[in-house]
């Protein structure tokens, strides 16, 4: 850990709720990265990143616009455990230099890395401890419906195709229960906010 600076990693499989936790740690002064939104940035039109995805899955991941298709590409990979693996050996690489070159810029306070393959990247190495939010399947599968606007086989395929959740649970610091009331969470994560080491 950097002298006044505190790595906390929040990471959880698809839908289970991490956006809500990290959303209540920037409330409460957190730092938040969000590697999604990272990736998202990377890319971007024109981008190298997405040159490369358009060039190893094919021109169908670009929508007209230029900019990439995620259901597109969604669609390819969730149905084959190979090419999801290929593109997070493509994606995670250059994220990971990118939130890395993010954290550097900041040198005090809490800074929540949220990840939903945080501990499959190896990012968690970065971090000094790690929460797990969990939702139960069909929770993710409802969410993901609505969050994503896909069909129920959809969005089973997509949960079925995580990382198993046993996994990230035996790097777990606290875990999170995300399938109650808002108010439960915030009640967690407030917990696990004033037990941080930094805060003490």
């Amino acid at each position: 850990m950097t002298t006044g600076r505190f790595m906390l990693g929040v990471t959880g499989n698809i839908a289970s709720g991490k956006s809500t936790v990290t959303r209540i740690l920037a409330e409460l002064g957190a730092k938040v990265i969000d590697s999604d939104l990272v990736y998202r940035e990377l890319v971007g039109i024109g981008r190298p990143l997405l040159l490369h995805l358009a060039e190893r899955f094919g021109e169908r991941i670009i929508a007209a616009d230029g900019s990439l298709d995620r259901s597109a590409l969604g669609r390819i990979v969730f149905q084959d455990p190979a090419l999801l693996a290929e593109l997070d050996r493509i994606t995670h690489p250059a994220v990971i230099a990118e939130v890395d070159r993010r954290v550097s810029q900041i040198d005090h306070g809490v800074v929540v890395l949220d990840a939903v393959k945080l501990i499959e990247s190896g990012h968690v190495e970065r971090c000094d401890a790690v929460w797990v939010v969990v939702a139960d399947p069909d929770e993710q599968v409802t969410r993901l419906m609505i969050r994503n606007t896909v069909t129920e086989e959809e969005a089973k395929r997509r949960v079925a195709a995580q990382p198993p959740l046993p996994e990230k649970l035996t790097r777990a610091d606290l875990v999170i229960d995300n399938n109650g009331t808002p108010d439960k969470t915030r009640e967690q994560v407030m917990r696990g906010w004033e037990a941080l080491p930094l805060l003490r």
